[in-house]
Order: C-alpha cells, then sequence, then structure tokens
C-alpha cells in the first residue's frame, strides 16, 4: 500500500474535521431527519467508493449496486433495531482480523459494538473425540467439521434474533483445547447498537437472513495457505502431515460451504489489504457520517 493513499486520506479526514461549511445536525427522531441522513450517506459512501478504486490495493473488491440504497431505507424504516453486520469467508481469508479492525475503530469513538464468533456454535463433539481418539483421526474418518450440520444453528439463528432487537443473552462456548467440548450458555454477550457476526455459520440457513450488511473477505489462495500452515503450527501444534490433510480439507469444504454466499455478499473486501488504510477508511466513513454542525 502506497503512503501516498495513506497520507491522502488522512488529509480527507482533517478536511472534512475542520471544514467550515458544515450541514446542519438533522433530527433523526425525525422521518425526514432519517430521509435526509440516506441521501446523505448515499453521496458519502460513493465518495469512499470513488477514493479507495484508486488505491494500489484497494479495500473494497466489489460492493453491490443496490447495497447504500436497502441500508438506508433500513435504518429510515426500523431505527430502532441493531445495526447487524455479518463477516464471512474462507478458512486463513482474514475474517477476524477484518472483524477485531471493524471492532477496534468503532470502539475509537465510543460507538458501543457486539462482538459474536460463530466459532462457538460448533456442536460438542467431545463423545466422538474420546472415541477416535483426536480430532485429526476424527476428521480422517470422515467427520465434515465445516458442514452446516456440524453447528448449532438453531440456537445460533435464536440467539441473533434476540440480539438483533436488544436482548442481551448467553451464548455457548467452544474450547479450543482439542476436547470438543462445547459449554451451554458460557459467554455473556450484551446486545449494542451495531453487532458484528464472524464465521461461516453465520451464513448457514437462515442466519444470513438477519444481518443488514454481509461481508465476504476474499484473499489469494497463496497468502490463505501461508497464514493457515503457521496457525496449524504455532497455535494447535499439528504436525505438517496433519496440517496439510486439514489444507486439502478445508479447501473442498471451502469450496461447498462457504463460496457459495459469496453472491449474497453486499461487499467483498480485500483480506489482505492494509489495516491501517482500511482503519482509516472505516474512519473515514465515520466522520463523514458524524461531522455535523450542532
Amino acid at each position: 500500500m502506497s503512503e501516498d493513499n495513506i497520507n491522502g486520506l488522512s488529509h480527507l479526514i482533517d478536511k472534512e474535521i475542520n471544514s467550515e461549511d458544515k450541514i446542519l445536525k438533522p433530527d433523526f427522531n425525525q422521518k425526514s431527519g432519517r430521509e435526509f441522513l440516506a441521501f446523505y450517506l448515499q453521496s458519502k459512501f460513493k465518495q469512499v467508493l470513488a477514493f479507495d478504486n484508486k488505491a494500489e490495493q484497494p479495500v473494497f473488491l466489489s460492493v453491490k449496486h443496490d447495497f447504500i440504497q436497502r441500508f438506508t431505507k433500513r435504518l429510515i424504516k426500523q431505527p430502532e433495531k441493531r445495526i447487524m453486520i455479518g463477516i464471512t469467508g474462507e478458512s486463513a481469508s482474514g475474517k477476524s482480523t477484518i472483524c477485531d479492525k471493524i471492532a477496534n475503530t468503532i470502539q475509537k469513538f465510543d460507538m458501543p459494538v457486539t462482538i459474536l464468533s460463530t466459532d462457538n456454535y460448533f456442536n460438542d463433539i467431545s463423545a466422538l473425540i474420546a472415541k477416535y481418539g483426536t480430532f485429526d483421526k476424527l476428521r480422517d474418518n470422515g467427520y465434515d467439521v465445516d458442514s452446516p450440520n456440524s453447528f448449532q444453528l438453531d440456537i445460533l439463528k435464536e440467539d441473533l434474533e434476540k440480539i438483533s432487537t436488544g436482548e442481551n443473552i448467553y451464548s455457548p462456548e467452544y474450547l479450543p483445547n482439542g476436547t470438543g467440548i462445547s459449554v451451554p450458555k458460557a459467554k455473556y454477550i450484551e446486545s449494542n447498537k451495531i453487532v458484528v457476526v464472524e464465521g461461516m455459520a453465520s451464513m448457514y440457513g437462515h442466519n444470513k437472513d438477519i444481518f443488514d450488511v454481509i461481508i465476504y473477505v476474499e484473499t489469494d489462495l497463496d497468502i490463505r495457505k501461508e497464514r493457515f500452515l503457521k496457525r496449524a503450527y504455532t497455535e494447535r501444534n499439528q504436525d505438517l502431515e496433519n496440517a496439510e490433510k486439514h489444507w486439502q480439507y478445508i479447501l473442498g469444504a471451502g469450496e461447498k460451504y462457504i463460496k457459495p454466499y459469496k453472491n449474497c455478499a453486499d461487499i467483498i473486501i480485500n483480506g489482505d489489504t492494509n489495516l491501517e488504510y482500511f482503519a482509516q477508511i472505516l474512519e473515514y466513513i465515520y466522520t463523514i457520517t458524524n461531522n455535523f454542525e450542532d
């Protein structure tokens, strides 16, 4: 990523903040105020896309032509509803990193945000692991870990519906220690105004229908493999043979279970984007949509 892009965006943010020609803040409690915001958001988002399109390594690979209109229409009609953002992508695409960057940037501006990982909705497979000895042996005997059948989708759907209406929940917690244990209602999740849900299961079944924004993270295959193998060695203590076996498994699972949802995405993001530049894009979006004269 060129320093010119980062410096150029910093200049635009400063220019927006220090502008003396600001619009009087509308009353967002009134429908007319929300309609103005919708029109304003549409025009400003086009500015963001135009700037990013000129970057050497753009953040936005694709945006559905009607996304911003649909999103702003929802803001007008249901202002009380939580803003639900779903993030998916194949394994090692960078979706968790993108999710964290979105959350950190939102929190920087003192905006409450909820983060929910759907990996905690894996089925409890402790009995199967005890039977076969290890997760790798269980996989080698045909267990399809990325299949929709491997998740507690009914519980996830119920939890997403509750969060979207402002209800706090207790989600399950899947222990990442190789035991396959899932602890019911173990993690307290507060329903904040912005809810970011990350993981492949976010799109399974009818879960995708609850989101206002669906983001698909796409990354070069070689970069994904490098990330995956590094994670296998350092975090999961897998030997090379098992790591390679599991990489081959997730390639097939990604084609079968994850890639079809790329067509559902409102936004496709570059998973190898410069994170500093990505954070600035988010900051620019925040600035241009909150920089009104009181």
